[in-house]
């Protein structure tokens, strides 16, 4: 079997590598990165390539079976301050990207997608068939992607986008901008957890080795089961919190965190539970099986191996790149100044 992972070092890029190889260790990985946040792809079971995912050579696919797309602009404040890169990496270049499979014979194409487009979801968990509510640039195109890439699907290649709750956990290229990860690491850092609203938006949380093992899983489904064209929210219902419960976790696991509720923040909507149950149904042997206590002790494990991991905080290390005139604002490396691979 031969496998491309594009976005392969990013937060859960390495987890998936690392994931793929023990699942099929014969399997030839390849690894295709644009390298904004890491130098190079070194311990990593894969042969890695660089490149902008918008420019990726059809080359590439040549023998390839499956293809797992985690190359993306990642989250909210990227999406709003890069807006149009957004819309041009997680929408255009995975459909070109998803073209090229299709036409270079690949049989599965995996996509990793967000329970974000859920929006302002209210306190109903949202089904695959509910009417989805993007509020951000990056729920948009992550929508957006899968209505296209349902279009692609074929009996020839199935296409699998797996909706995953908010993802959480260690991973040696950490991220700090993501809910549980934050609360961590604050906590590490000041004894203090500072809510940005008042606690009560709902989010559901996977670990990085959980979003890993429901990739496996997509990659080798029946595709009788699910059909060729399939969207399935990834997570388990047990793990959708408030986001004041996620904080008093943290500080439940770490003795003498203080946790600073803010009653009067503005309301945020983006909150949403999520049912699970199609993800339970179609993949019972590949469950979510980190629970939240072994999620925040992994964290704090490698916090406190690395209290100030790089690029931990995405918009801060593209604005950094931007400022020193390496990236542009198209997110496009300026010519000599890309990461050496």
């Amino acid at each position: 079997m031969r496998i491309l992972v594009t976005g392969n070092l990013g937060y859960a890029g390495p987890v998936v590598m690392r994931h793929l190889h023990a699942r099929w260790p014969d399997a030839v990985l390849l690894g295709f990165d644009a390298g904004w946040f890491a130098p190079g792809g070194a311990g990593l079971p894969c042969t890695q390539h660089r490149g902008d995912v918008r420019d990726i050579d059809a080359s590439l696919l040549a023998g390839v079976d499956a293809v797992v797309h985690l190359a993306a602009v990642s989250n909210d404040p990227l999406g709003d301050r890069f807006a149009a890169a957004t819309g041009e990496i997680n929408g255009t270049a995975t459909l070109r990207l998803a073209s090229l499979a299709a036409a270079c014979g690949v049989r599965r194409f995996v996509f990793a997608s967000s329970c974000s487009v859920y929006g302002a979801g209210g306190t109903a968990a949202r089904r695959e068939c509910d009417a989805a509510r993007p509020l951000t640039e990056y729920a948009r195109s992550k929508l957006a992607a899968e209505a296209g890439l349902l279009r692609l699907a074929t009996p020839e290649m199935a296409v699998t986008c797996l909706r995953f709750a908010t993802a959480c956990g260690a991973s040696e290229h950490l991220r700090l901008d993501l809910v549980l990860n934050d609360f961590v690491a604050g906590a590490l850092a000041t004894g203090r957890i500072v809510l940005r609203s008042d606690g009560t938006p709902w989010r559901p949380l996977i670990d990085v080795q959980d979003m890993a093992r429901a990739i496996g899983w997509a990659i080798a489904r029946d595709v009788a089961a699910g059909g060729a064209a399939l969207v399935v929210n990834a997570g388990q219902d047990a793990a959708n919190y408030r986001v004041a419960d996620l904080a008093r976790a943290v500080a439940a696991a770490l003795p003498g965190t203080q946790v600073a509720l803010n009653p009067a923040a503005a309301p945020d909507s983006r909150s949403y539970r999520v049912d699970f149950a199609l993800f339970r149904s179609l993949a019972p042997a590949d469950q979510p099986q980190v629970a939240l206590e072994a999620s925040i002790a992994g964290l704090a494990g490698a916090l406190r191996a690395c209290p100030s991991p790089p690029a931990a905080v995405r918009l801060h290390a593209l604005a950094d790149l931007q400022a020193a005139g390496r990236l542009g604002c198209d997110l496009r490396w300026l010519e000599g100044h890309a990461l050496a691979a």
